[in-house]
């Protein structure tokens, strides 16, 4: 890879390079930020490293924070600029530092600091984030190819991988995590000895916080080619410290409308996913969706071929359990929970009533209803349809939306029959429903008419009335009701485009 020495570089960045050099530290742009200059991209966040101890940093800047045994200084910036990029607000500063070993497989021992930054580029993970950029010359310290690595799309532990991955095992993850991210490969000595230590009796996996494990896992799902993460996932053997039920359904065949194993099937799911760019909730419910077919899988020797009646049922349960395990929130567990267990709505739209719609609505609820059609639109191109959304499910939106859409009914007024018979003295009859009629005729034309205050005044006159004009103002507001709500259908079938 070309060396650039034209590199975009924000002033609020700059300026924290610049007041360390001009107090005659040095100061390096490193990690990630270098990476991402290199690759032509805009770095997620900015890390410089330097020479000067936390306390000579903290001494340079007017406002900064530091609160951790790691030596890492936040600058806070307060620009303009800053406002309007999240990534500049904070711009972490870091002194050269070696590490002691890794006890807990998280976090090293003790740290202490030098003054050769190569000792500091040595600690680092794989050789594309193991390089430091001076800003100014756009001279780059590359210790261990990282440069090459970027060119030839390679993620490389930096050093021996058992070593690094030893450190700290979470780093296995991100060898992952970038390969997916990246579109890069990981190269054969760091894959061995991911397989290697995944596989181990006692694996360094098994120290592991789940959230820390969930959070990369996070970051795989929400790439741009998730289905290459959870492939490698799987051949590594870290899949099984993330989601072990979902590696159940390689290779188990499925019943004659598929043409793909649970496992295929499931993965072009998510991958769809990402491809309409749905977020985290919707992706894992397709990742999700058919996690219960290994396990109610039969064999119907009749019709000849596989059952999997209820694994709707059991991958809502399942997934409860496995995104508990991870500690996702409590209340993204309950999302994704529905989705999958109602995944399998009715598809038969000249059957289904609107009656059944609307249970569906009230067991996902109205905020989840449109993700559960993503899900099904996911799982549609998960067996290899070639349509997203063919007419049954473009009819089955429109139930949805006519299920959904504002009752025109008296129900939806601020009064009831028996507020009307204990103000007015009515008596239980058809008198009571004229006036209601009556009263939801002048609703629908006005809407702010709907209170309580006005209702009960209006009330009061038509129950004057004799029975044939109350009759004939009540049938009047009943057609307008009627007229009204058709006009509403037709409108929203015309929308999905269909009868």
């Amino acid at each position: 890879m070309p060396k650039k020495t034209n590199f975009n570089i924000p002033k609020e960045v700059s300026y924290v390079t610049e007041t360390l050099q001009k107090a005659g530290f040095e100061a390096y742009l490193v990690g990630g930020c270098v990476r991402d200059l290199l690759r032509g991209e805009k770095p997620k966040d900015w890390d410089v490293t330097t020479n000067a101890t936390p306390e000579q940093i903290v001494s340079l800047f007017p406002k900064t924070f530091y609160e951790n045994k790691f030596g890492t200084v936040s600058v806070v910036n307060e620009s303009a600029t800053a406002d309007e990029d999240e990534t500049l607000r904070n711009v972490e500063i870091t002194p050269y530092r070696m590490e002691a070993k890794y006890s807990d497989k998280r976090h090293p021992d003790s740290v202490s600091f030098t003054n050769n930054i190569e000792d500091d580029l040595k600690r680092r993970d794989f050789t594309i984030n193991a390089m430091a950029l001076e800003a100014v010359s756009g001279k780059i310290i590359d210790l261990f190819d990282g440069q090459k690595d970027l060119k030839n799309k390679l993620i490389k532990a930096v050093g021996g991988p058992v070593d690094r991955f030893s450190e700290d095992a979470l780093r296995m993850m991100r060898a992952v995590r970038f390969a997916t991210e990246l579109g890069f490969n990981i190269e054969d000595n760091t894959l061995e000895a991911i397989k290697r230590l995944a596989s181990s009796t006692s694996s360094v996996m098994d120290k592991i916080a789940k959230e820390r494990i969930r959070d990369e896992f996070i970051k795989i799902i929400m790439s741009k080619n998730p289905d290459k993460g959870m492939d490698i996932l799987r051949e590594t053997g870290l899949l099984k410290f993330v989601m072990p039920e979902i590696e159940e359904g390689f290779n188990v065949e499925q019943n004659k409308d598929h043409i793909y194993d649970v496992w295929t099937h499931s993965i072009k799911a998510l991958k769809h996913s990402a491809d309409k760019d749905f977020p985290l909730n919707i992706r894992l419910a397709a990742l999700l969706h058919d996690v219960g077919k290994p396990k109610s899988r039969r064999r119907d020797e009749k019709k000849k071929d596989f059952t999997f009646y209820g694994h709707d049922v059991i991958g809502g349960k399942m997934s409860v359990k496995i995104l508990a395990r991870l500690k996702f929130p409590k209340k993204d567990i309950d999302t994704i929970a529905k989705l999958v267990r109602y995944h399998l709505f009715f598809s038969d739209v000249e059957q289904i009533t609107l009656s059944a719609v609307r249970r569906i609505v009230r067991n996902v609820g109205p905020e989840n209803v449109w993700d559960l059609m993503k899900v099904r639109f996911c799982d549609r191109i998960g067996m290899g349809r070639p349509k997203e959304t063919p007419y049954r499910l473009r009819k089955y939106e429109s139930m949805i939306d006519e299920a959904m859409r504002a009752p025109v009914t008296v129900g939806m007024l601020k009064i009831d029959g028996a507020r009307i018979m204990e103000i007015a003295g009515e008596k239980p009859g058809p008198r009571i429903g004229f006036i209601l009629y009556a009263l939801l005729e002048e609703v629908l034309d006005d809407p702010t008419l709907n209170t309580k205050e006005y209702l009960e005044k209006e009330v009061i006159k038509l129950s004057k009335l004799p029975d044939a004009k109350l009759k004939k103002i009540g049938e009047k507001g009943k057609d307008t009701k009627e007229s009204k709500e058709k006009k509403e259908i037709e409108e929203i079938r015309k929308k999905w485009w269909v009868k």
